[in-house]
């Protein structure tokens, strides 16, 4: 069964805004869209970029190293069809932000 695990505050985390966190010692980015929170896997495909670390283009988080492109809905990249990320379900709770950890 999975939980769900706090990776940060909501109030540290603006709109247009990233951050990554670690669920069960995997690499995660979490980012402030409009008001909504999504979370993917935090290693891009192509070269293990921190995605994290990237910006935002509308509901896509370009890498900072290549700026391959990945959907924060679906973990699709835009580069590579065969490319994609985990989508982690997030949850808010008193201000915090949840993610589900892998079954």
């Amino acid at each position: 069964m999975s939980d769900f695990v706090r990776v940060a505050a909501l109030n540290d985390l603006a709109p247009g805004q990233g951050l990554e966190a670690t669920v069960e010692g995997q690499p995660v980015a979490v980012f402030n869209v409009l008001g909504t929170i999504r979370a993917i896997g935090g290693r891009c495909a192509h070269r293990g970029g921190p995605l994290g670390q990237g910006s935002l283009l509308g509901s896509t988080v370009l890498c900072p190293w290549h700026a391959w492109g990945y959907d924060l809905e679906t973990g699709q990249c835009d580069v590579s069809t065969d490319a994609r990320v985990a989508v982690y379900e997030v949850r808010i709770e008193d201000g915090q932000i949840l993610l589900r950890t892998p079954a």
